[in-house]
């Protein structure tokens, strides 16, 4: 029997160029490498510590991701693919480990920490006088109680399906050792129960801001960020935008040179060939020139998926059907698990 590998996407808004890469792309890779029996889900749970503004806004970004699910490549027919909230199983696992878990465990998570001082800059910015520095003085406080427990939710998304192993960025690999931490220790305190998930780890790198190569690319700065649908007019003028810097040469040096260097990732990571490699290649070239080769590459590249997620926008029953099928796969097997764990701890 194949390992199972799973992993999820959160629908939050329109997905980026670092979405793709990072996740849509390596999914599809690892779906077609026939080695696993694949799971990839959209995270919708765990996408509400971002509240939208209506139900039809979340709807419409549950489906627009199912329909980049299936544009990248995932097929039905190979991988299980489903939605979080369909499979009650996840927050009732969600519950159940979360009684388990310190919750020191919880507020040394670094993204935790992270989100907790943007959120109190955000506020420090909006209010003034006595206000604003007793928001200073809060802190994580401020913090919505969902991204506290965000990992106790994934650890139940990974351990509801033995996934052995469990494709992760850098970034989560706290989350992921999190997971690993207390599937061993309900192992120890109930009895053998579940698997303990290794990474792998992605190889597409960190992309960062077009605008601002210090910083993550993000949705958050639109200008930014490349957005898998935007038009080929659009990417060109992006790119063509893009901070470099003061020098003439193409020279992979992403401590110095970060903005030529997060250029020459991007072309590296849709043509295959390493920034060294395509540093020698473009010996010469100036800026303008190479600018416009790269947004070339990213729109001949996109071009396959944009066509095929137009296909299922227009079909809406197609991404339905696709998504139900996995369901349903989802909610039995999960299910099983659950039964287990309930036992174990006495609720059956």
């Amino acid at each position: 029997m194949k390992p199972t590998t799973i992993s999820g996407v959160q629908p939050s808004g329109r997905l980026h160029l670092g979405n793709y890469l990072g996740a849509l792309k390596n999914f599809v890779e690892l779906q077609n490498a026939g080695e696993y029996n694949p799971f990839f889900f959209i995270a919708d749970l765990h996408s509400l510590t971002e509240f939208p503004k209506t139900a039809d806004e979340k709807q419409k970004q549950i489906f627009d991701l199912a329909a980049d699910f299936l544009a990248a490549g995932l097929d039905p027919k190979q991988s299980t693919l489903f939605i979080q909230s369909a499979v009650p199983a996840h927050a009732e696992t969600y519950w159940i480990l979360g009684s388990l878990t310190p919750l020191g465990e919880l507020g040394r998570m670094t993204q935790f920490k992270d989100k907790g001082k943007i959120e109190t800059q955000k506020k420090e910015k909006k209010e003034d006088g006595f206000i604003k520095a007793v928001e200073a003085r809060e802190g994580r406080e401020s913090v919505n109680a969902g991204l506290l427990t965000y990992p106790i939710l994934m650890a139940s998304d990974i351990l509801l399906y033995d996934a052995e192993t469990v494709p992760v960025g850098e970034d989560q690999l706290q989350h992921l050792e999190f997971t690993r931490t207390l599937a061993r220790k309900f192992n120890n305190t109930f009895g053998k129960t579940f698997v303990e998930p290794k990474p792998i780890l992605t190889s597409t790198p960190r992309l960062m801001s077009l605008d601002d190569p210090t910083k993550k690319m993000s949705k958050s700065s639109p200008s930014g960020c490349v957005f898998l649908d935007d038009t080929p007019e659009t990417i060109t003028e992006k790119i063509k935008r893009a901070v470099t810097d003061s020098g003439k040469t193409i020279e992979y040096d992403p401590l110095n040179r970060p903005g030529i260097s997060n250029l020459l990732l991007i072309l590296s990571a849709f043509s295959g060939m390493s920034p060294k490699k395509l540093e020698k290649d473009f010996s010469g070239t100036g800026y303008g020139e190479f600018k416009t080769m790269v947004a070339e590459k990213i729109i001949a590249s996109l071009e396959p998926f944009r066509k095929k997620k137009l296909f299922f926008k227009r079909n809406p029953s197609l991404v339905k059907k696709a998504f139900e099928k996995g369901n349903k796969t989802a909610e039995k097997q999960s299910g099983k698990k659950l039964m287990e764990i309930k036992k174990k701890v006495g609720l059956l």
